[in-house]
């Protein structure tokens, strides 16, 4: 399939797919630029190592009932969708449901191919600015290599003026009664009702994810600082395992790990909640970057199955 061929069949389907004869991605350009699934067909039969989109969140374009949306210009929560930059007052809309304009832009909007083979594909979303007084770019390279799936997400200021950024991805997982997660991590942030953080603490004693935990005995919707970017997911009762591999800045790991779900989430991202606003003080390390006119930032996450362990 040639490159103009490939933005034709986007322009015209809910869903594009990327294969290398182990695994199968499918995206879906239109909803966020997510990803709907990440499968490996074993003997004909499908295992999903993230969660797959159902038809119906596909066909309304829902990106946060997907596999694994881009998190673009920040990752989480914006107090009140405000912060102050360089002698600004920025002020996002809010709604109801979502009062700290959560997880930026790019999951709210589509994306475009750029281009498309038979394993790899490459997508961009072009904000203009607007109540984020910045214009930038941003694009996903995701490809496959031996059932190996490789993202990698970068971030260019087109603006005349320096702009605060964080990035990351929202990967969601299949949780079951034995799902254990491994990461090591040196602290956390403990949150208030609102899911906003209040106070770096270890992490807890009972549930740290440097020594490991099983999902269905944690309830977590908090980032964990210091993180070494690697991360383990394993499913015993079923013989697989997943690991992820980051690289900076992606240092802080966010876990949330809804009781009685059926999913979970392991999300590399770079800064803190609610980062912007906590700029000025020099004793957190926000992770926040503030690209100059024309840079990029950018960075690679894989994850790497396996069967049989």
């Amino acid at each position: 399939m040639t490159k103009n061929s490939a933005v034709a069949v986007a322009q015209d389907t809910e869903l594009v797919s990327i294969s290398d004869g182990i695994a199968t991605v499918d995206i879906a350009p239109a909803a966020g630029g997510a990803l709907t699934s990440y499968r490996w067909w074993p003997n004909g039969t499908a295992v999903d190592w993230l969660r797959p989109a159902d038809p119906a969140a596909i066909s309304r374009r829902d990106a946060g009932a997907m596999a694994c949306f881009p998190l673009v210009p920040y990752s989480n929560r914006i107090r009140g969708g405000r912060f102050e930059f360089a002698g600004r007052s920025i002020q996002l809309p809010s709604q109801p449901d979502d009062p700290h304009h959560e997880h930026g832009h790019g999951w709210r909007h589509p994306w475009s191919v750029v281009s498309h083979q038979a394993s790899a594909i490459v997508l961009r979303y072009r904000h203009a600015a607007d109540s984020w007084p910045w214009s930038y770019e941003a694009e996903q390279a995701i490809s496959l290599a031996d059932g190996r799936l490789c993202m990698t997400i970068a971030v260019r200021n087109l603006s005349d003026a320096p702009m605060p950024v964080g990035f990351g991805l929202h990967p969601y997982f299949p949780s079951t009664p034995w799902t254990h997660v491994q990461a090591r991590v040196s602290g956390m942030w403990e949150t208030d009702a609102e899911v906003l953080p209040v106070r770096h603490v270890p992490p807890p004693a009972g549930a740290d994810p440097s020594i490991g935990f099983d999902v269905s005995e944690v309830d977590f919707d908090t980032i964990f600082t210091g993180w070494a970017r690697r991360a383990r997911i394993s499913w015993p009762e079923q013989g697989r395992e997943l690991n992820i591999e980051a690289e900076a800045p992606l240092d802080c790991l966010v876990l949330y790990t809804p009781p009685g779900e059926p999913f979970f989430c392991a999300e590399p991202v770079s800064n803190i909640t609610d980062a912007f606003n906590r700029m000025d003080d020099e004793q957190i390390e926000t992770g926040c970057i503030v690209l100059a006119p024309g840079q990029i930032t950018s960075a690679s996450v894989r994850f790497t199955p396996s069967l049989g362990v």
